[in-house]
């Protein structure tokens, strides 16, 4: 019976870890959305508002870390227990760096809220939801061992790269053209940039699932492809 609770607490502690991981990344998830949004539609006080979520984000982060190593010192998880632990001590900290991605994000919007728009922002947001869903999905394969969807997060990162550097290209003329732009232009690449980021912490995420999973580590490769 003594054994039986220890099972029972055990998996909750376990459970208590992967929720708050997905209560995490639902948090940075709306930091994205928020920030772009207080971009899109120049507002300055939603900007500040995504930036104080980066303290709650900063302390979901001690607190799994603390949760994971009380697990670790109490329990001494053996195979995929212990593969997940200490690969959710990873994706905490990378989940932490797209919350101060998003807070950079944030900062620039106000800056760029008091001057005059440089362009209609199209691609910025197009960036902005393709790496929101990749924080999303990889976060999902981590919870549900889906190998397949990791390897998707992997993949789409290249739509990331390659609006990057379109925007990159475009701002570019713009300074060029105009010397009158480069402020702004500065400041919306630098934007780009943070979007780029976070797609790459999202893939980072993706690729330690597939190295728990599959025992693959295809970091510094091509995209894969699915593995059976």
């Amino acid at each position: 019976m003594e054994k039986e609770h220890i099972f029972k607490q055990y998996d909750a502690e376990l459970n208590d870890i992967r929720s708050k991981l997905l209560e995490m990344g639902g948090r940075v998830e709306k930091m994205i959305a928020d920030a772009m949004k207080a971009l899109v539609e120049r507002d300055s006080d939603l900007a500040r508002r995504t930036i104080a979520i980066d303290h709650e984000i900063n302390h979901l982060e001690m607190e799994i870390d603390e949760k994971c190593l009380q697990v670790l010192a109490l329990r001494q998880p053996a195979a995929r227990d212990l593969r997940f632990i200490t690969l959710a001590l990873k994706i905490v900290t990378d989940l932490e760096r797209i919350g101060d991605q998003c807070t950079s994000v944030a900062k620039r919007a106000i800056e760029l809220n008091d001057e005059p728009p440089l362009k209609p922002y199209i691609d910025l947001p197009r960036m902005a939801t393709c790496a929101s869903v990749m924080v999303k999905e990889s976060l999902d394969a981590f919870v549900r061992g889906d190998a397949d969807l990791a390897i998707k997060v992997c993949r789409d990162d290249q739509f990331v790269d390659d609006l990057n550097e379109q925007i990159q290209r475009e701002l570019l003329t713009f300074m060029i053209e105009d010397p009158s732009s480069i402020s702004r232009a500065i400041k919306l690449n630098y934007i780009s940039k943070c979007l780029e980021r976070i797609a790459d912490h999202a893939t980072n995420v993706a690729e330690m699932v597939i190295f728990m999973l599959k025992g693959k580590d295809i970091r510094h490769t091509a995209p894969p492809t699915p593995l059976s």
